[in-house]
């Protein structure tokens, strides 16, 4: 009976987390000291979220009733991708060449996510306020 609030609770939480990582990601868009990897400060690295379904049971009936289970936030990953090089000498961080690493974090790319994860989040309070509304209308039946 609950399923469809359960369903839309947890797609719920997922969705805030994309956004918190996303908001992560922008405020540390210039951070050149980002962690400390064998001595040396290392730019700060893009953190992605990855979202499955949440699966309880095995075999034919669990493909019936997946759709109903939600989803889980199974990993929040760094990206790979290289750092950009800016050539900025004056920077406390500058090499010999005068080139800075920078982190990995494409605004463009962010804001793109986050439109995402807030339109998913806008579509599951959506699901839920009509499977609200359904309950209700449900209980008017009997009156």
């Amino acid at each position: 009976m609950f399923t469809g609030f359960h369903a839309s609770a947890s797609a719920l939480t997922a969705n805030r987390l994309r956004m918190d990582v996303v908001s992560s990601n922008m405020a540390n868009a210039e951070t050149t000291r980002g962690e400390l990897v064998d001595g040396e400060w290392q730019p700060y690295r893009r953190k992605m979220v990855s979202v499955t379904p949440n699966q309880s049971k095995q075999g034919f009936q669990s493909f019936l009733h997946n759709e109903l289970n939600g989803v889980r936030v199974s990993a929040i990953e760094r990206d790979n991708t290289p750092f950009k090089l800016v050539f900025q000498p004056d920077h406390p961080d500058a090499n010999e060449e005068g080139f800075v690493q920078m982190p990995n974090v494409d605004p463009l790319r962010e804001m793109v996510d986050l439109m995402g994860a807030t339109r998913s989040y806008e579509a599951n309070v959506t699901a839920l306020n009509a499977s609200k509304n359904m309950l209700l209308k449900t209980l008017e039946i009997g009156k």
